[in-house]
């Protein structure tokens, strides 16, 4: 079969929300339409399973950059394997849906079917937990719902600390705590739903202030990277949380932390990664759905979803028939 007739799949969040400006996966099924493949698109709960062969109800999809962004045609229903590349890209949380989706998508078979990123991968990876993985890039951090060993953690570090929930994404829920807090024993509280919840603490790093980078990695290699910034009145550089962004480069030391997990990541399935760094060190591994490719294009004058593509197309099966 010609790269022309490619089908893929989007599992993404409604596509009304998605911002045409700024989605990655936006720009993702335009260079797909560009390269004539049939772009379809569903959610999570558009999955499901038949005689233990897992199916999609999908729709047609056609993006550019007007108002409205997206015109839908047919609904099919197809088995997984129907496609030839499907892209995992919905939004955390993740919860238990976003899990089930995951499970169903690790029923289809590799040898007919590239899914980007690998189940199994994702089902071990959280994002704020996979980087314990690499406790030599990482700042100071601790994992519990205890307040009492938050408190003492604290203390520790300091008397400062950041902490941010398990399941968050685009900067909700991250806190900035200061010993000389009187609200700090209810944010601890509110945080672990009264020690009911893990959460992460971590080590302040002051250089937050000049901005948190955000890498995204192509099967274990740096493709390009954008310096976040954080507003006067915000700890957060998160695109979501009003960061500025701003054209950056890779630091000796920053490469050295890309080199140091891409083999895990390549390892893990994990083809499309963002890593956020602050100060040189690793604060997080984004794998559920990276963004920041139209914000390095901008600024890099690049188009990186050429190269994320030619990766699809590289390991699509060769199947027999179409």
């Amino acid at each position: 079969m010609t790269p022309m007739g490619y089908r893929l799949l989007f599992i993404i969040d409604p596509i009304a929300g998605l911002l045409p400006d700024k989605d990655t996966s936006f720009v993702f099924m335009l260079e797909a339409q560009r390269r004539a493949y049939a772009v379809y698109t569903c959610g999570p709960g558009d999955l499901f399973v038949r005689s233990s062969r897992p199916y999609s109800k999908s729709r047609r999809t056609h993006v550019e950059r007007t108002t409205p962004h997206y015109s839908l045609f047919e609904e099919r229903e197809e088995p997984l394997d129907w496609f030839h590349a499907i892209f995992m890209r919905k939004d955390p949380p993740v919860d238990q849906a976003y899990t089930f989706a995951v499970q169903i998508l690790d029923l289809v078979p590799p040898s007919t079917t590239f899914v980007m990123n690998r189940p199994r991968g994702l089902l071990v990876a959280n994002e704020k937990l996979y980087a314990l993985n690499f406790p030599e890039f990482i700042p100071d951090t601790l994992i519990t719902s205890d307040i009492n060993r938050l408190d003492t953690f604290l203390d520790q570090l300091g008397g400062e600390m950041i902490i941010k929930p398990l399941d968050g994404c685009g900067g909700a829920g991250i806190f900035f705590v200061q010993r000389s807090d009187r609200n700090l024993r209810s944010l601890l509280e509110t945080a672990t739903a009264n020690q009911e919840r893990l959460i992460v603490a971590q080590q302040y790093l002051p250089a937050v202030r000049h901005g948190d980078k955000r890498v995204i990695v192509l099967d274990g290699q740096p493709l390009g990277a954008i310096l976040r910034v954080p507003q006067e009145r915000e700890n957060r550089g998160n695109i979501h949380a009003g960061g500025i962004c701003r054209a950056t480069t890779l630091s000796t030391e920053e490469r050295r932390i890309v080199d140091g997990v891409g083999t895990r990541l390549h390892e893990d399935g994990l083809y499309f990664v963002g890593l956020d760094l602050i100060g040189e060190r690793l604060t997080e591994v984004n794998v559920t759905s990276p963004t920041g490719i139209q914000e390095i294009n901008t600024f890099d004058a690049t188009q990186l979803e050429v190269p994320v593509l030619d990766f699809v197309e590289s390991q699509i099966p060769k199947r027999l028939n179409s």
